[in-house]
């Protein structure tokens, strides 16, 4: 499997749910590794629902660099790049001050540059977008179809909280 600095590359799912359009913003994203899902919270309730692919060892919180697994915690999204080498992502503001200080008491650099994204760009890498679809793919980030991530984009903000369960 090729990997790119940051996150492999592989299909991601199109959305689970496809409920009618609605005028909400998300006040919170809820992603449930175990489920392989992200939920676009509102007042507690989800009104979207997302399939997800995970960094490829999924089991357990991020440690360090490389360990390509996705943080377990609570986060803010921290910005977002519409010119990145995938469709869309949005930075996940990993790593906290606890996670550094974690890894800086193991020696470890903690990593960074964990997003929620789509699909990668460019003909470079058209190969890799027909990779088996339901397996975890990623280097740490949470990967989604171009569509989920246009409809997620559309309803997050900048400073929305993101908590990840095991």
């Amino acid at each position: 499997m090729s990997v790119l600095p940051g996150c492999t590359v592989k299909r991601a799912q199109e959305p689970v749910e496809a409920q009618a359009q609605s005028p909400m913003v998300a006040d919170k994203i809820l992603v449930k590794k175990r489920q392989r899902r992200l939920y676009l919270m509102r007042d507690g309730e989800p009104f979207r629902t997302y399939r997800i692919s995970l960094g490829i060892e999924p089991v357990g919180h991020k440690q360090r660099q490389g360990d390509n697994r996705t943080p377990e915690g609570r986060y803010t999204i921290s910005g977002r790049n519409a010119r990145s080498k995938f469709y869309k992502a949005l930075h996940i503001s990993y790593p906290s001050l606890d996670d550094r200080l974690r890894a800086a008491a193991e020696g470890w650099d903690p990593g960074g540059a964990i997003m929620i994204h789509g699909e990668p760009r460019g003909a470079r890498f058209a190969e890799l977008r027909d990779l088996v679809r339901d397996e975890d793919w990623t280097q740490g980030c949470i990967a989604v179809s171009n569509l989920a991530v246009d409809e997620i984009w559309r309803y997050v903000g900048d400073g929305t909280p993101i908590e990840i369960e095991p």
